[in-house]
C-alpha cells in the first residue's frame, strides 16, 4: 500500500523565498488508505497580502516586467523540461495525496501540462491569436486617422485551482498568464497542497523572476482574500458553481475580470447504428477516469430505447473488470475519491436515486477487504430513472454514471441540452450524422466516436453553469490581455 516516505509539510512561496505558513495547519490525509499524511501551516492575512504585493510589484516594475516574449517563452519551456525530469516525483506524490493511480497519474500530472506550457511558451512569442498589435485602417471621419490596436497584460491574475489535476489547472491559468506577461497569485485547494508545492519548485527552479509567480494556499478565507483584493486585475477559478458564484461575489466591488470554469454533466449520446460492441469500453471510461473526479467526465449516455438492455448489459461487463485499488499497484484503473467527506456526498446521491427507483446495473457500493480503510467507490451504472432524477443533473465527481433511454434523435438533443452544464459532449455514430447532431448540442466542447487527445490550441470551458470565458488556445490565451486603441491624425 502506499508509501509516505519523504513527504514534508507544504510551504508557501512569496516574492521568490519559500516561508513556513503562520496560519491554521492544512491536514493531508491520503485518500487511499484514511491515514494523515502531513500537517502544513496555510498563509495568514499578512503572508497572503505579502504575496499579492509582490505580484503586484513584478507587475508594475519588477524584473519580471521587462522579460520579453522570447524570455518568457524561454522560461516556460524550461519549466516543461523540468516537470519531465522529476515525472517520478510528482507522480509519487499524485499517488499519496490525490489517489491517482500510477497508471494515469504521468499523463494527468505530468505529460499534458508540459504539453501546455510549451504551447503557451510559444503563444508568448507569436501573440493572442491576432498579433501584440494590429493595425487598424485609415478612417476619414471627420479628419483622416490612423491607429492600432495593442494587446497588453492584464496585470496581476489571481488562479485559483481545484484538487483534481491541479497541475494541469496550473497549467492553464500560469500558462496562460506568464506567456502574456502577467504575474499571479496561485491559490490550490487544502486537498491538494503538496503535489501543488512540488509543482511550484519547479517553477522556482526554472527561473522566473521574484513575484512572477506566488504560491498560497489555506481555509477559504486565503481564496476570498487574493479574490477580493483590489491588488488583482484578474481572476481564473476552477471548481463548483457553487464557489464560482462566491468568486464573482468577491470580485464584484473591485469590478475585476473573472473567467471560471464550473464542471458539467456532460451527455455521451449513442446514436442509432453505432457499434455497442466497440462504444461501450470508451463510454465507461470516459467517466471513471480519475475515479470520475474531472469536469468534463461524459456521465449521462443516452441510448435508442431498442438498445437499452443490450448497452446496459454490456457495460455492466466491462466495468465489473476495472480494477479498484491501491493508486501504487500498475493494475489499478480506479484509485479512491478524494476525502471521506465527498465520499460521504456521493453515497448520498445514490442512497436517495435508490429511494427514488434507481437501479444499480454494478456497483454502488464501497470494496471491503483491504480497500475498506481508504475513499473508495466501486464504479457504479445507474438505471431505472428520467434525465430529471437528482443525479442525472447534478454533478456527482465520482464514476458514476447513468443510462436514459431515448426515442429519436429529436427526443435525443433534448434530453442531452436539458441540463444547466454546457461543458463536453460526446456522440457515437456515422461521423456525417454525428456532426450535424454535435451542431445542435449546447456545449462548449464535442467529440465525435471519442475525438481524439487534449489539444493545447483548443479552447475549453462552456455556457450556462459551465462558467464564463474559456481556458487554452488563442481564445484562453487573449483572456489575460487587455484591448488598446491607439489613434492619431494624418
Amino acid at each position: 500500500m502506499t508509501n509516505t516516505t519523504g513527504v514534508r509539510p507544504a510551504e508557501l512561496y512569496i516574492d521568490g523565498k519559500w516561508r513556513t505558513g503562520n496560519g491554521e495547519h492544512v491536514v493531508t490525509v491520503g485518500p487511499a488508505t484514511g491515514s494523515e499524511v502531513a500537517q502544513s501551516p496555510s498563509a495568514d492575512a499578512g503572508q497572503v497580502d505579502a504575496a499579492l504585493r509582490a505580484a503586484r510589484a513584478a507587475f508594475d516594475g519588477g524584473e519580471w516586467s521587462r522579460l520579453g516574449p522570447t524570455d518568457r517563452r524561454t522560461l516556460l519551456y524550461r519549466l516543461a523540461d523540468l516537470m519531465q525530469e522529476n515525472r517520478e516525483e510528482l507522480v509519487r506524490i499524485a499517488a499519496i495525496e490525490l489517489g491517482t493511480p500510477v497508471s494515469t497519474a504521468p499523463t494527468l500530472h505530468v505529460d499534458l501540462p508540459a504539453k501546455y506550457f510549451r504551447w503557451f511558451g510559444d503563444a508568448a512569442l507569436r501573440g493572442p491569436g491576432e498579433g501584440y498589435e494590429q493595425p487598424m485602417p485609415l478612417d476619414h471621419d471627420p479628419i483622416t486617422t490612423s491607429g492600432m490596436l495593442l494587446r497588453q497584460p492584464v496585470g496581476v491574475v489571481g488562479a485559483v485551482v481545484a484538487y483534481n489535476v491541479p497541475v494541469m489547472m496550473s497549467a492553464y491559468k500560469l500558462g496562460g498568464a506568464l506567456a502574456a506577461g502577467c504575474s499571479a497569485v496561485l491559490v490550490t485547494s487544502p486537498k491538494s497542497v503538496l503535489l501543488t508545492e512540488a509543482f511550484v519548485r519547479l517553477v522556482d527552479r526554472a527561473g522566473f523572476p521574484r513575484g512572477a509567480v506566488n504560491y498560497v494556499f489555506g481555509p477559504p478565507g486565503t481564496t476570498s482574500a487574493v479574490v477580493g483584493s483590489p491588488m488583482v486585475d484578474m481572476v481564473t477559478f476552477t471548481g463548483s458553481p457553487a464557489v464560482g458564484t462566491k468568486i464573482l461575489q468577491l470580485a464584484a466591488p473591485n469590478l475585476t475580470k473573472t473567467v471560471l470554469e464550473l464542471g458539467g454533466k456532460s451527455p455521451n449520446i449513442v446514436l442509432p447504428g453505432a457499434d455497442l460492441a466497440k462504444v461501450v469500453g470508451p463510454s465507461a471510461l470516459r467517466f471513471t477516469r480519475n475515479s470520475g473526479q474531472a469536469c468534463g467526465a461524459t456521465t449521462r449516455t443516452f441510448v435508442p430505447r431498442t438498445s437499452l438492455d443490450e448497452y446496459v448489459a454490456r457495460s455492466a461487463e466491462f466495468l465489473s473488470t476495472l480494477t479498484v485499488g491501491d493508486p501504487f499497484d500498475a493494475d489499478t484503473v480506479l484509485g479512491p475519491l478524494s476525502s471521506a467527506e465527498h465520499l460521504s456526498t456521493v453515497q448520498g446521491f445514490l442512497s436517495r436515486a435508490e429511494s427514488d427507483g434507481a437501479a444499480f446495473a454494478v456497483g454502488g457500493s464501497r470494496p471491503g477487504g483491504a480497500l475498506a480503510g481508504g475513499f473508495y467507490l466501486e464504479p457504479t451504472l445507474v438505471t431505472g430513472i428520467g434525465n430529471g432524477a437528482e443525479i442525472a443533473q447534478e454533478e456527482l465527481f465520482a464514476p458514476v454514471g447513468v443510462v436514459i433511454p431515448y426515442d429519436d434523435v429529436d427526443d435525443a438533443i433534448l434530453l442531452a441540452n436539458d441540463v444547466k452544464y454546457a461543458l463536453n459532449a460526446n456522440i457515437w455514430g456515422p461521423t456525417p450524422t454525428a456532426i450535424e447532431f454535435a451542431r445542435r448540442v449546447r456545449s462548449g466542447t464535442v467529440t465525435i466516436n471519442g475525438g481524439g487527445g487534449m489539444r493545447p490550441d483548443a479552447p475549453w470551458g462552456g455556457p450556462g453553469a459551465s462558467g464564463i470565458g474559456r481556458e487554452g488556445g488563442d481564445e484562453g490565451f487573449r483572456e489575460f490581455f487587455e484591448i488598446k486603441h491607439i489613434q492619431w491624425p494624418l
